[in-house]
C-alpha cells in the first residue's frame, strides 16, 4: 500500500504555510513521488557521509597533525552528529525536500529559507564541476584516447539522464555506488586491524600494533595546535551527511527512514572515518612519505601487501566520485524544486512530470554545473577558483543555520503537533547552542588562520550577503504589491 504523505507547511512564526513536496494525487503531477524505497534511503544515509574527501584529502591531514588528526576528525564528527540530530528532529515531523532551508523560511524567516537555500543549490552545481573533472582524470588515465573534456561531459550526461528518469532510478544508482563505498571501506577496516596486530595471512606488515600512535614524536608530533589545523582540513570531507533528510521527502515513510538515519549516524562516523583513519595511523608511521606521494589508503594498503592497491583505490575514489556527482545533481534540483514551491525560484522549477521529476530544476542545475566545467577547464586559476572559494565555507553556513532553526522550531512543533517529536536533540538547548558556539569558532579560526581558509569565509560571505540582499529586496517587493504568499496547500 503508497501511504503518500500530503505535506503542508504547517504555520511558523512567520505565518508561512506550504511546503509540501509530494503530490495529492496517483500520477504524482503536481509534486515529487514517493519513488525512494526503504533500502534507498538506509544506504543513501550510510553513503552520504563517505565522500571522495576522505578518500583523497586525509593524506594532507594526517601530514599536518600526526596521529592527532584522530581528534580532529572526532571533534568534526561529534559536530555533524549533534547537527544532523537537530536536523533529524524536525525532517522526521516535517519531512521536505527543501529540509533546513524549508525550516528556516518557518521559523527564521523568509529571507533566511531563501538565502541558505541558493547557497546550498550554489554549493553543490559547483561540486559538480569539481567531481566531474575529478572522476575525468581517473577515467582518462585509463583511456587516454578519450580527452578529459569528454570523459567530464559523458559522465555528466549519463548521471543527468539518470536524474530525468525517476527518483526511482537516483537511488538505485546510489544505493549501488554507496554500496560500494561502504563495502570498500568495511573491508578496509577489517583486513587493517587484522594487519595492525599481525595476524593477516601473508601481510607484508610487521603488525606493530598501536606503536605507531606515539613512536615519531608523539602522539601530537606537531603541537596540540595542530588538532584545529586539522579541523580545517578534514571539515569539508563531512558534508553531504544532510542529503538523506532532503530524500525522505521522496519515501514512503519519511518518519521512518529519517529516525533511522539520525540514530546511525554515531556509528557510521565512528567505523567509516575514525576507523579507517585508526588503520592508516596504526599501519603506518604518520610522517612516512608514501602517505602524502600515493594517498594515506593507498599507502597503507601497499604496507599490507595488496597487489595493484592503487588502482584498487581509483576505483573505490571513481565510485566515490560518481556518488557525489549523483547526489549533487539530486540535492541541487530538490532545493530548486523547494525554492520555487515557496516562490523564491522561477515557477517553472516547481513544476514536476508525472513521474514526479522536477525536470526543469533538473536540467537548470545541470547547465550551471557545465559552465562551471568548462569554467575549469577555461580558468582553473582565477573564474573557477573565485567560484570554488566562494562556496567554500557554505556547509558551515548551513549547519550554523540548522542550529539556529532548530531552536526556534523546537517550539513550533511542540505548539502545532506535539506528536510528531519522535526524534529529539539531546540536553535541548544548550548542546544546540554549544555546537551553534563551535561552528562559529571554526569559521572564526578560519579567518584568523589566513591564506585560503580566510579566502574561503570572506568570499563566501560576500556571496551570501548578496543572495541576502536579494532576498530582502524581493520580500519588500512581494509585500509592497500585496501578493499572497505562494503555498503548497492541497
Amino acid at each position: 500500500m503508497n501511504t503518500q504523505p500530503t505535506l503542508a507547511k504547517e504555520g511558523g512564526s512567520t505565518g508561512n504555510t506550504g511546503d509540501s513536496q509530494l503530490s495529492p494525487d496517483t500520477n504524482g503531477s503536481d509534486g515529487l513521488k514517493a519513488g525512494l524505497k526503504n533500502r534507498h534511503l538506509s544506504m543513501i544515509a550510510i553513503g552520504g557521509v563517505i565522500g571522495a574527501g576522505l578518500f583523497v584529502g586525509s593524506g594532507s591531514g594526517i601530514a599536518a597533525a600526526g596521529p592527532a588528526i584522530l581528534l580532529s576528525y572526532a571533534l568534526v564528527g561529534a559536530m555533524v552528529v549533534f547537527v544532523m540530530r537537530m536536523l533529524g528532529e524536525m525532517a522526521a515531523a516535517r519531512p521536505s525536500s527543501g529540509s533546513f532551508s524549508a525550516y528556516a523560511d518557518q521559523a527564521l524567516g523568509r529571507w533566511a529559507g531563501f538565502t541558505i537555500g541558493w547557497l546550498y543549490w550554489f554549493f553543490w552545481v559547483v561540486v559538480l564541476a569539481v567531481e566531474a573533472t575529478a572522476g575525468a582524470k581517473i577515467l582518462e588515465g585509463w583511456i587516454p584516447a578519450v580527452p578529459q573534456w569528454a570523459w567530464a561531459l559523458i559522465v555528466m550526461v549519463v548521471l543527468t539522464a539518470t536524474n530525468l528518469g525517476s527518483v526511482a532510478s537516483y537511488g538505485e544508482f546510489e544505493f549501488w555506488f554507496a554500496g560500494i563505498k561502504v563495502v570498500a571501506i568495511a573491508a578496509f577496516v577489517v583486513i587493517g586491524f587484522l594487519a595492525v596486530f599481525g595476524v593477516l595471512p601473508g601481510s607484508d606488515n610487521p603488525g606493530a600494533g598501536l606503536a605507531h600512535l606515539t613512536d615519531a614524536g608523539g602522539f601530537f608530533p606537531m603541537g596540540t595546535g595542530a588538532i584545529l589545523t586539522g579541523v580545517l582540513m578534514v571539515v569539508f570531507s563531512f558534508m553531504g551527511s544532510e542529503i538523506v533528510t532532503l530524500a525522505a521527502g521522496e519515501s514512503e515513510d519519511p518518519q521512518r527512514a529519517v529516525t533511522k538515519a539520525t540514530n546511525s549516524v554515531i556509528w557510521r562516523i565512528g567505523v567509516f572515518y575514525l576507523g579507517s583513519i585508526f588503520v592508516v595511523l596504526t599501519l603506518l608511521p604518520w610522517n612516512d612519505k608514501s602517505i602524502l606521494e600515493k594517498g594515506s589508503y593507498v599507502a597503507a594498503l601497499d604496507s599490507i601487501g595488496i597487489p595493484a592497491a592503487g588502482q584498487i583505490m581509483n576505483v573505490i575514489v571513481l565510485t566515490a566520485v560518481l556518488s557525489c556527482l549523483n547526489s549533487g545533481l539530486y540535492t541541487a534540483s530538490r532545493m530548486a524544486f523547494s525554492l520555487g514551491r515557496r516562490g523564491d525560484a522561477p515557477k517553472a522549477f516547481a513544476r514536476a512530470n508525472k513521474r514526479g521529476v522536477p525536470t526543469v530544476a533538473i536540467l537548470a542545475s545541470v547547465v550551471f554545473g557545465f559552465v562551471a566545467v568548462f569554467f575549469n577547464y577555461k580558468w582553473p586559476d582565477t573564474v573557477f577558483a573565485f567560484l570554488l572559494n566562494s562556496s567554500g565555507a557554505v556547509a558551515l553556513f548551513v549547519w550554523l543555520v540548522i542550529c539556529l532553526t532548530q531552536l526556534k522550531m523546537r517550539g513550533i512543533i511542540q505548539r502545532e503537533s506535539p506528536e510528531k517529536l519522535v526524534v529529539k536533540m539531546w540536553l535541548f538547548p544548550y548542546l544546540t547552542w554549544a555546537t551553534a558556539a563551535m561552528i562559529t569558532f571554526v569559521l572564526g579560526y578560519m579567518v584568523y588562520d589566513g591564506g585560503s581558509n580566510r579566502e574561503q569565509v570572506v568570499l563566501s560571505l560576500l556571496v551570501a550577503a548578496l543572495v541576502l540582499a536579494i532576498g530582502l529586496v524581493k520580500d519588500k517587493l512581494v509585500k509592497a504589491k500585496g501578493t499572497p504568499e505562494l503555498t503548497d496547500e492541497v
